[in-house]
């Protein structure tokens, strides 16, 4: 059975492809899952329709036959417990693969999501001299740290896995930041990340949603 997953409409980072259903369509094109897509706009993902899939109101959902999922790191979780190619054959490597997600998601992306909300929300509000340099510090901790860690290894631990997956795609949150580039192993193991074929498609993918709307004006 096709699964069938949401984005947004209209793509609000331009076609950057930060959005969540990125990461959920590089674990489907990872596993040579074929897949639908369902754009809803700002608006109807605030209707009971979709807060019946997601009731939060955001994107993305997963839906297979009865199934109905949310949240990215559960549905890259499902697909790749159910398909080969995400998650390592030995069990103890597979766990770890998995504490890397949650890591990804838990401890690296929230600093990270902290300091584009200061930046891009707060930025011209009284407090943001001070607050952004202390929020820039707390990204910089779990930087350093995770360099550390990944040194000169290609993956976190041994191959390409769902871990990687979630940690890369936390990193590029920071988009075109500066502060990546202070730590050039993790830059050159994003572009690892951005360069391996299925990444491709799935930003290929996102960004033609972006490509297909109409010019501004």
């Amino acid at each position: 059975m096709t699964p069938t997953i949401t984005a947004f409409e209209a793509s609000p980072d331009r076609g950057r492809g930060l959005a969540r259903d990125t990461r959920v369509r590089w674990a489907l094109e990872e596993v040579g899952q074929p897949y639908d897509v369902r754009l809803v706009s700002f608006e109807a993902m605030k209707q009971p329709a979709h807060r019946a899939l997601q009731p939060f109101g955001q994107i993305p959902t997963y839906e297979e036959g009865d199934l109905v999922l949310f949240e990215s790191g559960a549905i890259i979780l499902h697909i790749a417990e159910r398909h080969a190619g995400l998650l390592p054959d030995d069990l103890d490597a597979r766990a770890r693969a998995i504490t890397w997600m949650f890591a990804a998601l838990n401890t690296i992306e929230p600093p990270i999501v902290e300091r584009t909300t200061a930046v891009l929300f707060e930025g011209d509000k009284p407090w943001a001299k001070d607050r952004i340099p202390i929020v820039e510090e707390r990204v910089r901790a779990r930087l350093g740290d995770l360099s550390r860690r990944l040194g000169d290894n290609d993956w976190l631990d041994g191959t390409f896995s769902a871990g990687d997956l979630m940690v890369v795609e936390a990193l590029r949150r920071l988009g075109n930041a500066p502060i990546l580039g202070e730590y050039p192993k993790l830059a050159a193991y994003v572009a690892r990340g951005e360069a391996r074929p299925a990444f491709q498609r799935a930003f290929a993918a996102q960004r033609a949603v972006f490509d297909d709307q109409p010019a501004a004006g």
